[in-house]
């Protein structure tokens, strides 16, 4: 018997790390034709199933659910919903983050379960594991973004101006701003390879790579990382789950990072 870890697709947990920590995945919708594509968050009734499965697989130990940011997704409401009955043997996170941040919280969890930790201890370490994390993407364009409405009227008012430039987004208390703009791929890349040294302060971090369609782009940054790095760090490249790619737009490339104790201690 052993806590079980369920999170989205939008976590873009690649399938080898998926089966060797049995996480469970319930994939998002999307939904489109003739070019043109939306998706859609998990309703009630599809997340109480999925739990319920777990909570029988585990054995009732509990079910730690880890799912996109509530300002991005009605999911996160209806994983509350459906929680709600089970008698606090599923503990839904308020991850304020999407993709690969909310994936390494699934993997701490999900180790730690292996690990025989407890419902409080594993819903302890995701949310540490978040606390330490941070997200930024960078983009051709904000166009899809903009006709999803998932970047703030602020920064959907500056898209316009943004127009000859790649901007660099940042996932901040679960909402898509801008973090910067800059005239080449090259300069953003720099610019996300120094902040991530930066926040880093000399201790390990764990990046991980998401691209929408763009291998080339995200084994050039794997190298800018790898050459400066702290010792003990270590970089995942693994494409961007689709429910993602629909509103990044071809090309995007997604940096997560988790750094070390210290981080958390900067910011507290």
């Amino acid at each position: 018997m052993t806590v079980r870890v369920v999170t989205d697709s939008s976590a873009g947990l690649p399938q080898s790390i998926v089966d060797e920590l049995d996480i469970v995945v319930v994939d998002l919708h999307v939904m489109g034709e003739n070019g043109e594509f939306s998706t859609s968050g998990l309703s009630a009734l599809e997340l109480a199933a999925a739990y319920a499965r777990q909570l029988e697989r585990g054995g009732d130990d509990g079910v730690v659910a880890l799912h996109l940011s509530k300002d991005l997704s009605a999911t996160w409401s209806a994983a509350v919903s459906a929680a709600a009955v089970f008698d606090d043997t599923v503990r839904v996170i308020d991850t304020q983050s999407v993709g690969m941040a909310v994936g390494a919280a699934a993997m701490a969890a999900a180790k730690s379960a292996q690990n025989g930790a407890d419902l409080d201890e594993c819903q302890r370490v995701a949310e540490e594991t978040l606390q330490r994390s941070e997200t930024w993407v960078y983009l051709h364009h904000l166009d899809e973004l903009r006709k999803s409405g998932r970047i703030s009227a602020t920064t959907a008012m500056l898209s316009a101006a943004l127009l000859a430039t790649k901007p660099l987004m940042h996932v901040r208390d679960g909402k898509i701003e801008l973090a910067g703009k800059t005239r080449t791929q090259t300069k953003a890349f720099t610019k996300l390879v120094e902040l991530v040294v930066e926040k880093a302060g000399g201790e390990p971090v764990f990046v991980a790579i998401q691209h929408a369609n763009a291998l080339e782009s995200a084994d050039v940054l794997e190298r800018a990382f790898n050459e400066v790095l702290p010792e003990g760090s270590s970089v995942l490249v693994c494409e961007l789950t689709d429910v993602l790619s629909v509103h990044s737009g071809e090309g995007a490339v997604g940096i997560s990072a988790v750094f070390s104790d210290s981080f958390v201690d900067s910011i507290d």
